[in-house]
């Protein structure tokens, strides 16, 4: 008998050449007594449907292999994990792909290749940290897991956070100076952080991720051309199931060159501007630029998409363009 069994999906009827699933739109078409296609004989043919996309996951520290289904964004998947391994969804920090190590290099962001398999990441030992903000740059990148938890992704090495051996890649932030940061995104966490004066002592609350005596970390820092992993951030397969920023998920073939290489120099950019890294907030920027033709019309779809919150400058929106275009000129130009 299974461990784990598989759920039925939720059924209802299929859209047209859709591939959406879950609870808005599901993959399976329904009981035996579904829609069916009549033939001239007036013989009824039940109708052709894709099976509901079924992924791998387990429990990083170890745990039995759960079927996880039916979910449409990555606050949808947390849930799904946790009713599977009968824990709380409170308490999954984030996800790797193919890989239990703490591996910022495998981190789910918004997307996931048909192929992956998903280790969920909960939440370990708490830790309060004083700390002397003795230099302008504390030197770390913040990400969130797109469900509410902000967490350290990269320490730059000899920086003031380097130098604290208690603070290590995969800490969610969970309090800053005793404020709650949990349902905070990731720029608004860094942008609290660079707004500490310097020489101003502050005290952070982590929560670092369970890990057990066979469990890796990766490393604290990795440069920013290890940042794309051969492309693992975007899938491992030719296709990829991709999180929406409407909150639908959608079956998409794999990113070509010019839009891996745009996307990694555009979550560049935030890094280096915002102190933050989302590889799904940079792909949602390469769309709203993608058949734009100048600067003007670009920063015209970001101030009417819901990132005009994040109040991008003028200056950095340019960069942004510039990242865009670089990135095209090389698809161009490059040896086929």
């Amino acid at each position: 008998m299974p461990l784990f069994t598989r759920k039925s999906p939720k059924q209802g009827p299929t859209a047209d050449g859709g591939s959406q699933f879950g609870s808005r739109s599901s993959m399976n078409s329904g009981s035996s007594q579904g829609s069916h296609i009549s033939n001239n004989n007036n013989n009824s043919i039940p109708e052709k449907t894709k099976p509901p996309l079924v992924f791998h996951c387990q429990l990083a520290h170890g745990s039995p292999t759960g079927l996880i289904h039916d979910f449409s964004s990555v606050r949808e998947l947390y849930q799904k994990i946790a009713e599977c391994f009968d824990i709380s969804e409170k308490d999954i920090l984030f996800c790797t792909l193919n890989s239990h190590k703490v591996d910022m290099t495998r981190l789910l962001g918004g997307q996931i290749g048909l192929d992956d398999f998903i280790f969920a990441h909960r939440k370990g030992r708490p830790k309060e940290i004083e700390i002397v903000k003795s230099q302008d740059a504390l030197g770390l990148t913040i990400t969130d897991n797109g469900a509410g938890y902000a967490f350290i992704k990269r320490i730059k090495e000899d920086s003031i956070i380097d130098r604290i051996e208690h603070i290590s890649v995969g800490d969610h932030i969970e309090k800053l100076n005793g404020q709650n940061m949990v349902g905070k995104r990731h720029y608004e966490v860094a942008r609290m952080l660079k707004d500490i004066a310097t020489g101003e002592t502050f005290t952070l609350r982590l929560v670092e991720p369970v890990r057990s005596g066979f469990q890796g970390i990766g490393p604290r820092s990795q440069s920013r051309a290890s940042g794309s992993a051969g492309g693992k951030n975007y899938g491992s397969g030719k296709e990829t199931l991709r999180f929406k920023a409407n909150g639908n998920a959608q079956i998409e073939p794999q990113f070509d060159e010019a839009t891996v290489a745009g996307i990694e120099a555009i979550n560049n950019l935030l890094e280096s501007f915002m102190g933050i890294n989302d590889t799904e907030l940079a792909s949602q920027i390469w769309d709203l630029g993608d058949q734009k033709s100048n600067s003007m019309d670009f920063a015209e779809a970001i101030d009417n998409s819901d990132l005009e919150s994040f109040g991008f400058t003028d200056d950095f929106i340019i960069e942004l363009w510039g990242a865009i275009t670089d990135a095209r000129r090389k698809s161009t130009t490059s040896p086929k």
